[in-house]
């Protein structure tokens, strides 16, 4: 039986989020990230078949959403 782990909490010091990771740290589902992947307005990329999100992306997407509402 394996262990099911939980994300760790989302950390300035790491360089690259996993989608689990970026789906934690912004409090959204996995349709919703990918959406937002797709749409452009959260850069990805991808490392063989592992999509990784820069962890600078999270504040940065927050700030431009927080904008967008003022």
């Amino acid at each position: 039986m394996s262990a099911v782990t939980t994300p760790a909490p989302f950390d300035e010091s790491t360089e690259a989020l996993t989608p689990r990771e970026a789906m934690t740290a912004l409090r959204i589902g996995r349709d919703t990230l990918y959406d937002l992947i797709r749409s452009g307005e959260l850069r990805s990329f991808t490392i063989g078949r592992a999509r990784r999100i820069p962890a600078a992306e999270i504040p940065a997407f927050i700030r431009r959403r927080m904008e967008e509402n003022h």
